[in-house]
């Protein structure tokens, strides 16, 4: 494979990796919150949880892909096996 496919590779596998950890941050925090905050919150107060729970699952999962991807980096050499996306190589 040459640069160009592994570059595409690793875009579209890094973006399933972050839906993935969102989908599943949003549902660990809708658990939490439904098991130990909503049974203490007054009836009024409860519709706000959902928004800020999806707020906090794409927050967490920014969060985790930013770590995930600089470990990645720092094991792998990124310029020996993928294109830059934009412009050309910096000399």
């Amino acid at each position: 494979m040459n640069k160009k496919v592994n570059t595409l590779l690793f875009i579209l596998g890094a973006t399933l990796f972050n839906i993935l950890v969102t989908v599943l941050g949003f549902v660990a925090l809708m658990l939490l919150y439904v098991k130990f905050i909503m049974p203490f919150l007054p009836e009024e107060g409860r519709s706000w949880g959902f928004p800020l729970i999806f707020i906090a699952a794409i927050v967490l999962s920014f969060v985790v892909y930013r770590l995930v991807l600089k470990l990645l980096l720092k094991k792998l050499d990124a310029g020996k096996y993928f294109d830059p996306i934009f412009g050309g190589r910096q000399r």
